[in-house]
């Protein structure tokens, strides 16, 4: 019930944020995703791109959206264990569709597409929308099969790292690789810590929250 109630929340909010998007609320309304949002600890803000505090929409984007994709992740981490996607064969079959979701959409844009600047964009296409997808699929309630709605999640989430991995890059100006190194051993040590049976709550926390902030 709370996920299908999410689900019309969803819509019902993007509604309104496009009404007020075209109304004379306008500038008011795009000034406000500029607000600036900090997460102060001494000197230190954690809420930060290079220096600079993060906008709402950044903070969204970055923060929120990386809490909604470890929670969907969990999710498609129990079924991989012990459910739909506990075989080879079932966990490819949304991995294979996701490939043919990022390079279809490609061919079809540069197909259609003409000028340099405006195939630049090639990777705009790319993306799935799981926040919407999973959303719209969740208003159905358990007239939606759980194999469906877990076969979506994860072509979504695959979608999705294939995008991200495209605008890392192709379109990023600046890659910090001494940041990643950091990250990917702390990922490391996430793994041996799950290997070890290390139960406490807090040393994952602290660790992920440090891994996604090496990666912003």
């Amino acid at each position: 019930q709370n996920y299908t109630n999410g689900g019309y929340v969803l819509i019902m909010v993007t509604v309104l944020a496009m009404i007020i998007a075209n109304s004379p609320l306008a500038s008011m309304y795009f000034s406000w995703w500029d607000v600036p949002v900090s997460l102060q600890i001494g000197s230190f803000n954690l809420f930060s791109h290079h220096g600079e505090p993060m906008t709402l929409m950044q903070f969204i984007n970055d923060a929120l959206m990386a809490i909604f994709f470890f929670s969907v992740g969990l999710e498609i981490k129990r079924e991989v264990l012990v459910g739909e996607l506990s075989s080879v064969k079932q966990a490819l079959l949304p991995v294979i569709a996701a490939v043919g979701g990022i390079v279809l959409p490609i061919l079809i844009f540069r197909m259609v597409a003409e000028g340099e600047d405006i195939l630049r964009g090639s990777a705009i296409p790319m993306a799935t929308d799981i926040a919407f997808s999973l959303g719209i699929l969740s208003m159905l309630g358990r007239r939606v099969p759980i194999g469906l709605k877990i076969f979506l999640a994860t072509l979504a989430v695959a979608d999705d790292v294939g995008g991200i991995l495209a605008i890392a890059i192709f379109y990023s100006g600046e890659i910090y690789f001494t940041y990643l190194l950091y990250a990917f051993g702390l990922l490391v040590v996430l793994l041996m810590g799950s290997k070890w049976h290390i139960n406490s709550k807090m040393f994952y926390i602290l660790i992920g929250i440090a891994v996604w902030f090496l990666f912003l």
